[in-house]
């Protein structure tokens, strides 16, 4: 199974000022013939949150329109520049959109994507009007639930915030801190998870944690600048848009190439350069 990552398309409403000098609502349109023009395709695309830029009036039918010619199944997450309910409304027809967790009790939007041969559990860790991550008791309580049902299926548990730390200092104070460490504790006694997959960083990361596999995916939108000094600056980098490709084999677990977005195609190697 071959699985796509994007995350932090930040789509912005027709007129309105990107937060970098980047057409971010451009980005995720090439983003999406990219996605296309993959051979092989994937078989799923997983949005790991911040869709949009605000939220603002305009920004979720801006993004409608972007992912419309998108042929390829994705489901989304939830990030913390987004509205659950916008969320909600913007996906409602898809038949895989949760419109009410009761299982949950709350507002959470989390739900298991079962359609394919890894299974993947769509975690909520939104604080409402905070850019920190968190995982609540009835958050865990939900995905320790979901493991147990089928503890021998492969499976992925995908989030906005990593809750692990990355390494770059600033954006580790905005992570998801709350719940990351009962969150490690189901990974742990769960050999079934593959791997933990999330966001938020505009900067690809991987990592082991809890003897899975720990990634934070690229930005559609804009990368931030890698400092890993102990007080760096919040600076962005004028880096291409990419995603993450990440491939399923059994006995394998997953493996993760990095697909750059833009104009760089494959040229054959010379006679010379063959022979050497």
């Amino acid at each position: 199974m071959l699985i796509a990552q994007i995350s932090d398309l930040h789509v912005v409403a027709p007129g309105s000022t990107p937060t970098t000098a980047y057409d971010t609502n451009a980005r995720l349109a090439a983003a999406v013939a990219h996605l296309n023009a993959l051979d092989p395709r994937p078989d799923l695309v997983l949005i790991t949150g911040d869709l949009i830029n605000g939220p603002k009036p305009g920004e979720y039918e801006a993004l409608a329109e972007i992912l419309a010619p998108l042929a390829i199944p994705y489901r989304v997450l939830a990030g913390n520049h987004d509205d659950r309910d916008g969320l909600r409304r913007s996906f409602a027809g898809t038949g895989w959109m949760p419109m009410a967790n009761e299982d949950i009790q709350g507002d959470f939007i989390q739900y298991a994507v079962e359609e394919f041969p890894v299974r993947v559990l769509m975690l909520d860790s939104v604080v409402a009007g905070s850019p920190v991550g968190a995982l609540c008791e009835r958050r865990l309580a939900w995905t320790a639930e979901r493991l147990a049902e089928q503890p021998e299926r492969p499976t992925i548990i995908a989030l906005h915030h990593p809750p692990f730390d990355t390494g770059l200092a600033f954006l580790d104070t905005l992570r998801c801190v709350e719940g990351a460490e009962e969150l490690g504790r189901l990974v742990r006694s769960s050999p079934n998870v593959l791997a933990v997959l999330s966001g938020h960083t505009h900067r690809q990361t991987a990592l082991n944690w809890n003897g899975a596999y720990g990634y934070v995916a690229p930005s559609i939108a804009y990368q931030i600048a890698l400092d890993l000094t102990p007080e760096p600056p919040y600076r962005w980098t004028e880096e291409p848009s990419a995603l993450a490709l990440h491939l399923y084999r059994p006995g394998a677990g997953l493996i993760t190439h990095l697909s750059p977005i833009g104009g760089y195609p494959a040229k054959d190697f010379s006679r010379k350069a063959r022979n050497s």
